[in-house]
């Protein structure tokens, strides 16, 4: 009979002890309030969505930076022909600077890249396409070509940069307003003022200064 009561003592305690553990499993201090893990979970959501805002607001501006920096301020190029051959190589890569024509005309000497001239879109070429060359003449003044010699102004031009003399001679015209003459520094090999006429200011697009490949030819033009 003792025995039988200290079972059922064993019994008893052992469910009891049962029933405190389910309790305190259930206790407020042991569970998640539905409501703070709502508010942490939307706590989480809005840090995510805030940095993909904020991660799409830099890539935005870098890619409008980018946009307005080649349209307003310079631009990469490359040059597809010898024309400009010994100065510039097939295949050379170039900075154009757009800041410097908006504030004052082409020098003589500057290498300037301009978009195709009216004679040459009537013959085919796209409005678009990018063409570079040597500025020789501004408005005003008088270029001939003579006995393997550039004139300017009457005066023979001194050119180290030509690949070799004209072989052909030029008469003498003026330069109109708003236009350039332009010539590539492969004199016998270019497709230039000779040819197509006046470059007009409107078509300039800017000056090559600086060549960035290849890499043991690195520097300014």
């Amino acid at each position: 009979m003792g025995s039988h009561r200290t079972k059922i003592t064993n019994n008893s305690t052992f469910r009891v002890t049962i029933v405190k553990i389910v309790q305190t499993l259930n206790s407020p201090k042991n569970s998640m309030n539905p409501h703070e893990s709502n508010i942490k979970e939307t706590a989480t959501a809005s840090k995510q969505w805030s940095s993909w805002q904020e991660n799409f607001t830099l890539i935005a501006i870098a890619l409008t930076l980018a946009l307005l920096i080649r349209t307003f301020v310079a631009e990469p190029r490359l040059i597809p022909s010898e024309s400009m051959y010994p100065t510039l190589h097939t295949g050379d890569r170039l900075v154009v600077e757009k800041v410097s024509y908006r504030l004052q005309p082409p020098k003589i000497g500057d290498i300037v890249v301009f978009q195709s001239p009216p004679e040459l879109q009537r013959r085919g070429y796209d409005k678009n396409q990018a063409l570079i060359k040597r500025v020789i003449g501004r408005p005003g003044e008088v270029i001939s070509v003579s006995q393997g010699k550039v004139y300017l102004n009457g005066q023979p031009l001194q050119e180290d940069y030509i690949a070799e003399p004209p072989n052909q001679p030029f008469p003498a015209v003026t330069v109109p307003q708003d236009g350039f003459f332009v010539m590539g520094d492969n004199r016998n090999d270019s497709n230039d003022s000779r040819y197509w006429g006046f470059l007009p200011r409107k078509n300039l697009i800017g000056r090559a200064t600086f060549r960035f490949w290849p890499l043991d030819r690195i520097g300014l033009i």
